[in-house]
């Protein structure tokens, strides 16, 4: 079922495939010298606009992408298994909020590579876990913050050549997620606890077995 909460395991090889994806097509463009990086997005450019969808892809070199591997890896896991009806409109909204942000306002420059990605799963898992204040939410928010709380600067001008707009913006869009799907899942259960849901079920059968009983001759 796409709602069901995934396991540890599955929710990280669901974030490893996506991780080997992107070093596939680093190597593709390295082997056949391809340009990729024009698939970026290009800030108020009907060409550049195609980057919205592509410019996650593709990375300027191989030390980009390394550093974009672990956080994705664990950033990825975690929200793929912290929140199973909300994860995939999280991180599609993710994506795609952070390069139109990207297109709408940045500098005149392609910008590409994952990090915008990896700072809007950060401030997904920080901004939920602030709202939610469940147990699985406060735990995913602690190992988040303990492990790449340096993100929390890295949305300001720190290098020329890095897009901080990107990071920025991806920031944007994970806190706007977390803030719009934060009723999409429910809270674990706390131990002695029933379903409310299994509840309801129980009381329509008792109903129907009353009725059944009361028609019989």
């Amino acid at each position: 079922m796409p709602n069901k909460t995934p396991s540890i395991q599955s929710s990280i090889l669901i974030a490893t495939f996506f991780v080997s994806l992107l070093w596939v097509i680093s190597l593709l463009e390295l082997l056949f010298g391809l340009e990729l990086y024009r698939w970026g997005v290009y800030p108020r450019s009907a060409d550049g606009i195609l980057g919205i969808v592509f410019a996650p892809l593709i990375h300027g070199s191989w030390q980009h992408l390394f550093s974009n591997s672990a956080p994705l890896l664990l950033l990825g896991g975690m929200v793929i298994f912290g929140y199973p009806r909300s994860r995939w409109w999280s991180i599609t909204g993710i994506w795609l909020l952070s390069g139109i942000g990207v297109w709408l306002f940045a500098r005149s420059s392609f910008h590409y590579g994952a990090s915008g990605l990896s700072h809007g799963l950060f401030f997904y898992l920080l901004i939920s876990g602030l709202l939610r204040r469940d147990k699985r939410s406060a735990a995913l928010l602690m190992v988040a913050f303990f492990m790449y709380s340096g993100m929390l600067l890295s949305i300001f001008p720190t290098e020329p050549g890095i897009s901080f707009e990107y990071h920025f913006f991806g920031a944007v869009a994970g806190t706007l997620c977390a803030y719009g799907f934060r009723h999409l899942d429910p809270k674990p259960m706390r131990p002695g606890e029933s379903d409310p849901l299994s509840e309801e079920d129980d009381r329509v059968i008792g109903d129907q077995w009353k009725i059944a009983e009361d028609e019989q001759p």
